[in-house]
């Protein structure tokens, strides 16, 4: 029998009477787009995270868009990013013909190496978009203090931290902008495509409001360029049914994840986490020798596993020709290394035990 890689069925059964019973709601008063669960999503996720301002919006990478537009990102200019994270985070800085300035990463937590950005700055540079990867938060304290340095904005890609905190404040809530998914994998997540900007500068709230509905101050009154880039008001319900437990399967992501390290005794690097942040486990990815025999060996057995990442964006096609910054010698040595194991709430402790024992028997036959 197959162990899903996360377990969005058993979730829903959990949750299936408030999930009908927001759906159901929305099909009644029949306001598709805009209707009041945007509002009522942005006022809990706004307080939950602890910031002014949460704008919904279609999806992660439409969050990182639209910041980068609230910023006044224009052609020419330069963002420092990480190459070691999913394309959208390089993605949305080339679409507005801007260019990413990868930085390498650091070896244990492989969020990007702050020690490195500053050498990265250049008079072009305009912006630093560190990724909170597999979900924890990366080290925001020594990036704001760069950022401030040079008075550059910080935009925090948490699309998989979301619920996660570093220094007791919450993920989302640690630079000038965060930005998060609720891709329906995701820790926090809808049955489609969404996402959400947290902010509590007034002025950059304003203007991401505006270029959410094609840059409309107000109806037919374009104040600026904008996107279609609204949360529909469906999957704005789905992620407000699953509010109520999210704290709970924060918890036990947790839980699972410690779980993992204890039963993992063969030569794996596993997650690390800083004393000062937790994670929400948006993956719990290990390293491992001869990584694709290891995950061939786990799929035949019906283990699933994922490998985020397999090329360094600085390695994609897209971007190879393009991109700035120096070389990175660690991510591209992490990206034939990792392996992420099913992960969620709903993961059972006897799966658990399945999925490692077969891991470690994989391990011990790849080395032999």
């Amino acid at each position: 029998m197959t162990i899903p890689f996360i377990d969005l069925k058993s979730q829903y059964q959990a949750l299936k009477p408030q999930i009908q019973e927001r759906i159901n709601r929305v099909l009644d008063h029949g306001q598709y787009i805009m209707g009041p669960e945007v509002g009522e999503l942005e006022e809990r996720l706004a307080d939950y995270v602890g910031v002014k301002h949460c704008i919904a919006v279609a999806s992660g990478t439409e969050a990182l868009l639209i910041s980068l537009m609230a910023l006044g990102i224009r052609p020419g200019d330069e963002i420092i990013t990480t190459p070691f994270t999913f394309v959208a985070t390089a993605e949305v800085i080339a679409l507005l013909g801007a260019k990413p300035v990868f930085v390498d990463i650091q070896p244990d937590t492989y969020n990007i190496d702050p020690a490195l950005i500053e050498a990265a700055i250049s008079p072009r540079t305009r912006a630093i978009m560190p990724v909170s990867l597999y979900g924890q938060p990366a080290d925001m304290d020594e990036i704001n203090a760069i950022a401030l340095k040079h008075n550059l904005p910080v935009i925090e890609d948490a699309a998989q931290s979301f619920g996660a905190k570093y220094k007791k404040r919450k993920s989302c809530n640690l630079s000038t902008i965060g930005c998060t998914s609720f891709f329906p994998s995701k820790p926090l997540g809808c049955y489609g495509d969404g996402g959400a900007i947290f902010t509590s500068d007034d002025t950059l709230a304003k203007f991401c409001r505006e270029i959410r509905v094609h840059g409309q101050e107000k109806r037919y009154h374009h104040t600026r360029i904008g996107v279609g880039g609204r949360m529909d008001t469906l999957q704005c319900a789905v992620v407000l049914a699953k509010l109520d437990r999210f704290d709970w399967e924060v918890e036990r992501r947790s839980q699972l994840a410690a779980r993992y390290s204890e039963l993992i005794t063969a030569n794996c690097q596993l997650p690390t986490i800083k004393s000062d942040r937790t994670s929400v486990y948006a993956q719990y990815t290990i390293g491992v020798d001869n990584r694709d025999v290891v995950a061939k060996q786990l799929n035949e057995q019906g283990i699933p596993t994922a490998v985020h990442y397999p090329v360094p964006l600085n390695h994609q096609p897209a971007y190879a020709s393009t991109c700035g910054g120096g070389a990175t010698p660690v991510s591209e040595l992490v990206a034939g290394r990792v392996v992420s194991l099913p992960m969620g709430p709903d993961l059972s402790e006897p799966d658990q035990d399945r999925i490692v024992a077969a891991l470690l028997q994989s391990v011990q036959l790849s080395a032999s």
